[in-house]
């Protein structure tokens, strides 16, 4: 079994072994389930387990305690350790080596070492740890081999553990073994400093934070209205009609392409369902987590998680929780499955109340600039400054309510590296095998359920009803009906119909926020339900679309009054 800290690679260095495609990522969680694969050596197969990152066996979080079970039931524990940070390392490694396991040390990161000026005698370390200890440079897939071959000769150590003065045991080894040299700061390692900076960490995070929103905007736009739009509207659509045409049920027609050529109105499995699942939500996964890719590996992500870990720590979060949040700028979908780095159900809870309620999704932000701007800034700001509000104070109402504790945050930051441009593609293509293997179905069935429903006029029927409600309680035309049922679809198309009603500032504000809130789109909601299941899921939607009735309403009472 893999096991050792957080950013030691042990993810980098499974795959090597195995061969099996794995996320590597510089910060911890990324092995959020038990990655297990398969190898040969001289004719044996091994299983080998790659547990979550760890930092004692003494003090551990709830999810480390499966990890603590498969250590205890592994015939062979690979430690794996940051050469670039021996003595934070040694810790786990001392305890490990008490378990009386067959046990190898794999000292990764051994490329960076030259470049810190650190130099290692592992031969003396193997001597003092009584152990096989194998230099690695997992990133350039070098070692490897070594480290395979040394499972033969894993050793039982015989070295005793001093809990009491352990740090003075291991500052003692790592003065035997270790030496350094005066070096001066790179020019990236001066940029690593900058984001750690009090105020340097927040502009950089600003800037990182502007530059993605940028960068997936463009990018998924373009590949929707010059790649994805076209092919779909001039070659498929026309193609899966003249398809369908040939089957004599219409109700079979009519589950597979809908009843309308508009894909957003026809509900599809074909239309519909591959139209928002490929042509609206595929473009900004991609481009976004193509981005996010980029500052896992560089090692911007543990920063930006220490610089916001006070904002977060008040919400009953700790500073990874900003990663999906983040994530959720540009499409919930990636934030709400990157919600798996956290550590228990708790944060979970809180954080997904957060993605979906701090801020709009990208294509959403847009039409609300687009649109908003006819009013005036002023308005545009209003709308975003009141969900930011909102979203804090439901989470520190939740926080206080719901059981248990916020955990303390503890992380190692990784070194800035030059990322890898192959890893990065291997990560990229791992994680568009998950959206089609989890996202893509869940899409599919929700389509054909409103299929279903809009078959049996169940849609007609809700419009209808909500129509004066809406009107009464948050002075909004009885046309926005519909547009709120088909927000449920794609949030931006719904803000970009409210253009025809001609609303006054105050109504463009109200209802921006109420369909923004109210409940999530298609793909989100059928991710939520995989991540937290149907009761928990229908808890957070009924709270968050409560509160989007009382803002709106209140809204529309309080502009009664002074306008």
């Amino acid at each position: 079994m893999l096991i050792g800290n957080p950013n030691v690679g042990k993810s980098l260095v499974f795959s090597r072994i195995t061969g099996t495609g794995v996320v590597t990522a510089n910060y911890a969680g990324t092995t959020v389930n038990i990655m297990t694969g398969k190898f040969k050596y001289k004719n044996r197969e091994y299983e080998l387990i790659d547990g979550p990152g760890m930092y004692s066996l003494e003090h551990f979080s709830e999810a480390d305690e499966t990890a603590l079970q498969l250590i205890r039931e592994s015939d062979i524990i690979i430690n794996v350790v940051d050469a670039t940070k021996l003595e934070r390392n040694l810790n786990l490694t001392l305890q490990l080596l008490q378990l009386g396991k067959p046990m190898v040390v794999c000292l990764n990161f051994w490329d960076d070492t030259k470049h810190y000026g650190i130099t290692i005698d592992t031969a003396a370390l193997e001597k003092i740890l009584n152990v096989p200890v194998i230099p690695v440079s997992a990133r350039y897939n070098q070692g490897i081999p070594k480290l395979v071959a040394s499972l033969e000769n894993a050793g039982i150590s015989n070295l005793k553990y001093d809990s009491e003065d352990h740090w003075k045991q291991i500052g003692s080894i790592v003065n035997q073994v270790q030496t350094l040299e005066h070096r001066h700061h790179t020019i990236i390692e001066r940029l690593s400093d900058l984001t750690l900076h009090p105020i340097g960490g927040i502009i950089t995070a600003i800037g990182v934070l502007l530059a993605t929103l940028v960068v997936v905007r463009f990018m998924g736009e373009g590949m929707i209205n010059y790649i994805l739009d076209p092919f779909y509207l001039d070659v498929y659509a026309p193609f899966i009609w003249d398809l369908v045409k040939v089957i004599p049920s219409e109700f079979i027609q009519g589950l597979l392409v809908g009843y309308s050529m508009d894909p957003l109105e026809s509900f599809g499995i074909f239309t519909s369902g591959l139209y928002i699942a490929l042509v609206l939500v595929f473009p900004y996964f991609f481009s976004f987590y193509l981005v996010f890719g980029f500052l896992e590996d560089i090692g911007y992500l543990p920063r930006l998680a220490v610089v916001l870990d006070n904002v977060f720590h008040r919400l009953g979060l700790h500073g990874y929780s900003s990663i999906p949040v983040m994530l959720g700028l540009g499409c919930k979908v990636p934030a709400l499955l990157s919600t798996r780095i956290l550590n228990n159900q708790r944060e979970k809870i809180l954080t997904i109340a957060l993605i979906l309620m701090s801020a709009p999704c990208l294509p959403q932000t847009a039409m609300i600039v687009s649109l908003g701007m006819n009013y005036g800034t002023s308005v545009v700001l209003f709308i975003f400054l009141l969900l930011l509000i909102l979203a804090f104070a439901t989470n520190v109402g939740i926080n206080k309510f719901l059981p248990g504790t916020t955990e303390e945050f503890f992380t190692e930051l990784p070194s800035f590296r030059v990322p890898s441009v192959g890893l990065m593609a291997s990560k990229l293509r791992i994680r568009l095998v998950e959206y089609f293997a989890e996202v893509f179905p869940m899409i599919a069935v929700g389509v054909l359920i409103m299929n279903i429903l809009e078959f049996f006029g169940v849609i007609a029927f809700l419009t209808e009803l909500i129509k004066k409600p809406v009107e009464m309680v948050m002075g909004l035309p009885p046309e926005i009906a519909p547009i709120m049922l088909l927000g449920f679809l794609r949030k931006d198309v719904s803000i970009a119909l409210l253009a025809p009603l001609h609303l006054t500032a105050q109504q463009f504000i109200i209802a921006s926020i109420f369909l923004v809130l109210y409940t999530p789109c298609i793909s989100s909601f059928f991710t939520m339900l995989k991540e937290l299941g149907v009761k928990t899921e229908f808890q957070i939607i009924g709270l968050i679309f409560g509160l989007a009735m009382v803002v709106g309403s209140l809204l529309h009472v309080i502009f009664s009054l002074i306008l």
